[in-house]
């Protein structure tokens, strides 16, 4: 499936995303869906991939602020179609709430779902890890392994390939979360679970 191909090729590119943005209200910090589509959309549009909601349930409830106010909360139960050009597809689906005061509780709801879909989609770190880190050992060797190890499973060509490269990388692959992704997401392309029929 090119899906999970150019799937796997976007988690590895895609990198950290900071919490940068503050709620002012209630003081903590979060990560916006602008700058998470800031940074996927020129990987979407490099490996192929468009990202089609479906709502597939929708509850709208009114609600009363502690000052009297009115709000309406939408939540949203969305299947995220991400697809490929070949027409393969993986499927991601979550749950969004969104409350306003007008007209934009559903927005705000849908723009939640396809921020936490994306991010556990393509495993999204909230920093990177500083060069600097008194844990990371050697941070040019490992950060340039890393990148050696993306680019073989990203382009090997067959099981038996992906094998050796297993054997090469265990260690690294085992213990760096986007590998082991990026592995597991290769087994699986080259070697699909049978319909039992």
């Amino acid at each position: 499936m090119e899906i999970t191909k150019s799937l796997c090729a976007i988690t590895a590119e895609i990198g950290a995303l900071g919490k940068t943005k503050k709620n002012q209200q209630q003081g903590y910090s979060f990560r916006g869906v602008d700058d998470l589509m800031n940074a996927l959309h020129p990987l979407f549009a490099k490996y192929g991939v468009i990202v089609i909601p479906e709502v597939l349930e929708t509850t709208r409830e009114e609600r009363t602020t502690a000052k009297g106010t009115g709000l309406i909360s939408s939540i949203l139960r969305v299947k995220y179609h991400f697809t490929a050009m070949d027409g393969s597809e993986v499927c991601a689906t979550v749950v969004g709430e969104g409350m306003d005061g007008g007209d934009k509780a559903s927005n705000k709801a849908l723009a939640v779902a396809y921020k936490y879909a994306c991010f556990q989609v393509f495993c999204i770190p909230t920093a990177e890890i500083a060069a600097s880190d008194p844990e990371r050992e050697t941070p040019d060797a490992s950060v340039s392994a890393e990148r050696v190890i993306q680019e073989r499973l990203i382009k090997c060509r067959s099981v038996k390939e992906l094998g050796e490269i297993a054997n090469t990388y265990s260690g690294t692959i085992r213990n760096n979360t986007r590998l082991w992704h990026l592995y597991c997401a290769r087994k699986a392309e080259f070697c699909p679970k049978k319909n039992n029929q």
